[in-house]
């Protein structure tokens, strides 16, 4: 049995209703701690102005480790509860969210994958530059939204792997680059249908999302244990993940 978008949501959901407090809590958890990263943020600006005339490389130095290193932080604390989550839904804890081991690791991988999506930006740029406006717009967008979905599919579960194996940022990255292949257009379509989930769930008084958001995040989760057959899935959706590899 190969790897299922509907089996893929069908366990996210079932996997959900198990503790469906426990899961909106670290949710909502997650969300404050993103706000609270924002805040941090710009109140650092508001310490450090910047302006044409005088610039703040102090500020701009000071902000930039807060966004990777809380961020990091904040990044390796769900990815390290959804996976708890996933295997042990009866007695995992909130504490599962706080998960900073290894840190290095987590914080190399979130660096290389930045400047992927910063070369990107650069790329659409000279195009724009190169072209002109219109062609440029024309062209780049299109362009870098293709390469940044192909990018996003083929090291998708880095982070997954960094905090479940421990592996370094460029092996965490070809590992996911291995056990996407054959299934990245199911992983697209997976993707898409959960953006449309969490739209829905916005829709829905943003109220909704508390709902959608943990079980985008089992599912994604379930996605990577079925496709990686790593410890923690059910024995046959291990076996099943190692014949389709």
């Amino acid at each position: 049995m190969g790897f299922s978008i509907q089996s893929t949501l069908r366990f996210a959901w079932e996997t959900f209703q198990k503790r469906p407090w426990l899961f909106v809590g670290a949710f909502l958890l997650f969300v404050i701690a993103q706000g609270l990263l924002e805040g941090l943020s710009e109140a650092n600006e508001d310490l450090f102005p910047s302006t044409e005339e005088d610039p703040s490389f102090i500020g701009a130095v000071i902000n930039l480790a807060i966004y990777f290193g809380l961020g990091t932080l904040v990044s390796m604390g769900i990815t390290a509860f959804s996976l708890a989550g996933h295997d042990r839904p009866e007695t995992v804890q909130l504490s599962a969210l706080w998960h900073p081991h290894p840190f290095g690791k987590y914080l190399g991988l979130s660096i290389v994958l930045a400047l992927l999506t910063l070369g990107l930006l650069v790329l659409g740029f000279v195009l724009v530059v190169t072209l002109g406006l219109e062609t440029g717009l024309a062209i780049g967008i299109p362009l870098v939204l293709v390469l940044g979905t192909i990018l996003f599919l083929m090291f998708v579960f880095s982070g997954f792997l960094v905090i479940d194996r421990e592996l370094g940022p460029i092996k965490a990255m070809k590992e996911s680059y291995r056990i996407t292949q054959g299934v990245r257009w199911r992983l697209l379509g997976l993707s898409l249908l959960l953006l449309l989930i969490n739209f829905l769930g916005f829709l829905a008084l943003i109220v909704g999302m508390l709902v959608s958001g943990p079980v985008s995040l089992l599912a994604i989760t379930h996605a990577y244990r079925f496709l990686s057959g790593t410890t923690g899935a059910p024995p046959d959706q291990a076996m099943d993940a190692k014949v389709a590899a």
